[in-house]
């Protein structure tokens, strides 16, 4: 799930840390990885793509809900629309948005 919050003046670190993030285990150059664990493990998590445009943040929220099933896959069980996706999506722009 896609989303913009605009004319964000905040670092991608400390909005990580703010919504409860940590860095993901791979990181593009162009954009930040990161992930909110559901319970104490790994999975099921939020994994949640930062871009910086100007001074817009774009979002790209999926749920993972397993990790890949063999070495060196990149796919996964991950729901990108659904309810839990749209409480995430909307606790964050709450959270960004006070």
């Amino acid at each position: 799930m896609e989303f913009v919050v605009r004319d964000m003046q905040e670092s991608t670190n400390s909005l990580m840390r703010r919504l409860g993030y940590r860095p993901a285990y791979f990181q593009k150059a162009s954009e930040s990885s990161i992930v909110r664990p559901l319970s104490g493990r790994d999975y099921p998590r939020f994994h949640l793509y930062i871009k910086q445009r100007n001074a817009d943040i774009c979002f790209n929220l999926h749920l993972d809900q397993k990790k890949p099933s063999y070495e060196g896959a990149t796919a996964h069980s991950g729901d990108y629309e659904g309810e839990a996706v749209r409480e995430e999506m909307e606790r964050i722009k709450g959270l960004l948005l006070e």
